[in-house]
This record gives structure tokens, C-alpha cells and sequence, in this order.
């Protein structure tokens, strides 16, 4: 039997080049496997839910969802480690990486069907990559039933009028205190990628390839452009850096962006899930931020929380919780 891995994704897929990045670290032997018309039914026979990435291990299991394919080919292949031995920064990892699978989402899918160079360049390489070596009256119909097919798809991100301001300041934030911790360091916890590398690499990848965002990132940041582009094939360079080091550069970003936006966000969607509503509204440095209750984040919170409270190294984790305004959203949980 091969021991080779398929992974079923697609370029345009954020969460598929993430896996796809974490296989290559690994040197774990698969197959890029761009999902097309032509294969559609051999995904269809393995996957539950119509969603990419999807990985069918040599032995004919099939695994969906970024993360817990992570970290189930984490427990296979341990080394190289993308956990950092120190507990508390293990868990920080992981807190980003939630943050950029379920907020930094909201940015890249935002520029990318907003405005329209960006939704006809998406639209005619998703349809080029669905259709290979079709004619060019067939791309052009299959794009525009792309764009009429994601546009509505804005409001599940709460990309709108009204949040347009929020989510791209958010965006330049983010692209501001990333270039700061990455011109010191080759990844974000040091000489060695970690979890957060992975989910954060990959909605940014996807900012880089498209025109608006793309614009954005080379304008302002050409160290985190560099960092992406060795998060395509990524190898360790060195250890982990502590605490000491990581700090000053990664707090500001802890703060702004994870306390700031994302945890308000994350925990206003799971109180309005709760209390059985359709719509939520929540208050983001003086602005209101209103979209659709989204199950699937909720249930990734209740995750993060499970798995703060599991967290080793409290004593060292909880007082950086605690100075970056992450701990009370965790603990309310």
C-alpha cells in the first residue's frame, strides 16, 4: 500500500495551503490534489461535507477541517515539533492560530469579492482551476456564476457597508505589528514555524495573491511578504525563542488584534447562538459590528477555552493573558 497522502484543495483555498504547507514542513509523502469537475466524484465518496481541504490517508480514512487534521497528523509525526516546548507559548499559538482561521478570514475574504478587480481575478482562476483546458466562453460563464454565488457570501464574514472601516483597519493593523515581530525573527515563535505560522500564513498567502491586498502587503510589508513566502515550503532554522524575546513585538499584536477585535467578536457570536438569534451586534473600538450567528465559530471557542483550561504553564501563560486583555474572554467563557 502507498504511503503517500492526497490532499484535495484548491490554490484559492486558504485552509487548504495551510495543510498543504504543514505536509510539506513534515516531508510527510502526498499528492496535491486541485479539486476539479473531472474529480469531483472521488471527492465526493470520501468527504462528509462538501469543503476543502480534504485528506485521505493510505489507509483510506478521510480527514476535514485544518486543524484537527493538523493535529491528527501531529500525533503521527511529532517531529519537527510545531509546539513550542514551553507550554504557555504552545497555547499562544494556538490562540493565534484561532484567531487568523476565524477572524483574519474575515479580511481576506472581504477584498477579494468587495471590489470588483479582485472578485474578476478570484472568479476566472477558480474557474480555470474547476475547468482545465476548457474554452474560453465556458471559463467566463463558470466566473460569473462564481461571482453571483459569492458576493451574497460577504455577509456569512459580516463584510458590509457598514463594517467595510472596521475590517480593513483591522487588516493594516495587523499588517503593521506583523512587520514589526517579523523583521527580527523567521517565524512568528522564532527559528522554527509553529501552529499559528500555519493559520496565519494561510488566509495572508491569499491576501498576497490577490490585487487589493496584495497592493496592501507589498506597500507595507515586505517582511511579512518574505515570511509567506517561506511558509510555502518552510523549514526550521532554528529553536523556539521564550517569552523574554517573543514580548515586545507580540503582545502589541495579542492586544490589539486577538483581545481587541477578535475575543469580543468571537464571544458576542456565541451568546447570540445561544440565546437563539439570527443576527448579532457587538462593539469594536467604538463601532458596531453587526453579521449572521455563525455556528461553527462558536463551537471552535468552546475549543480554545477547553483548551485554555487544559493549558500547562498557568503561572507563566495567565499573567500575558492577563496584560493583553485575552484572559477575561477566555475565563468568561
Amino acid at each position: 500500500m502507498s504511503d503517500t497522502y492526497r490532499i484535495f484543495g484548491a490554490e484559492l483555498s486558504p485552509y487548504s495551503v495551510k495543510v498543504r504547507s504543514y505536509f510539506r514542513y513534515k516531508r510527510i509523502p502526498h499528492e496535491w490534489v486541485v479539486r476539479t469537475m473531472d474529480n469531483m466524484s472521488e471527492f465526493q465518496k470520501h468527504a462528509k461535507l462538501p469543503l476543502i481541504p480534504l485528506v485521505i490517508a493510505p489507509s483510506g480514512e478521510a480527514m476535514q477541517d485544518s486543524t484537527p487534521i493538523i493535529e491528527r497528523m501531529e500525533a503521527l509525526h511529532p517531529e519537527p515539533s510545531i509546539l513550542p516546548g514551553d507550554a504557555s507559548l504552545a497555547f499562544l499559538s494556538a490562540l493565534i492560530e484561532e484567531y487568523a482561521d476565524e477572524w483574519v478570514n474575515k479580511p481576506m475574504f472581504h477584498y477579494r469579492w468587495t471590489y470588483e478587480a479582485d472578485r474578476q481575478s478570484a472568479a476566472e482562476r477558480l474557474a480555470r482551476a474547476n475547468l482545465p483546458g476548457a474554452a474560453e466562453d465556458a471559463i467566463l460563464k463558470l466566473s460569473e456564476s462564481l461571482k453571483q454565488r459569492m458576493i451574497p457570501r460577504l455577509g456569512f464574514v459580516g463584510s458590509s457597508a457598514s463594517t467595510r472601516d472596521q475590517i480593513e483597519a483591522s487588516f493594516t493593523r495587523l499588517l503593521r505589528l506583523l512587520e514589526a515581530h517579523l523583521g527580527e525573527r523567521r517565524y512568528l515563535f522564532g527559528g522554527r514555524p509553529a501552529l499559528a505560522d500555519f493559520g496565519l500564513y494561510a488566509q495572508l498567502y491569499e491576501c498576497s495573491i490577490d490585487p487589493t491586498a496584495g497592493a496592501l502587503l507589498r506597500e507595507a510589508a515586505p517582511a511579512v511578504l518574505e515570511w509567506i513566502e517561506r511558509m510555502l515550503d518552510p523549514k526550521g532554522e532554528g529553536d523556539f525563542e521564550g517569552w523574554q524575546t517573543l514580548g515586545a513585538t507580540l503582545e502589541p499584536l495579542l492586544q490589539a488584534e486577538v483581545a481587541g477585535v477578535f475575543l469580543p467578536w468571537s464571544a458576542a457570536n456565541a451568546r447570540a447562538l445561544a440565546a437563539g438569534e439570527a443576527e448579532f451586534s457587538v462593539a469594536l473600538e467604538g463601532a458596531t459590528f453587526a453579521q449572521s450567528t455563525q455556528k461553527y465559530h462558536a463551537k471552535s471557542l468552546r475549543a480554545l477555552v477547553q483548551r485554555y483550561r487544559a493549558a500547562g504553564g498557568r503561572e507563566r501563560l495567565d499573567p500575558i493573558l492577563h496584560k493583553t486583555g485575552c484572559l477575561t474572554w477566555l475565563q468568561a467563557e
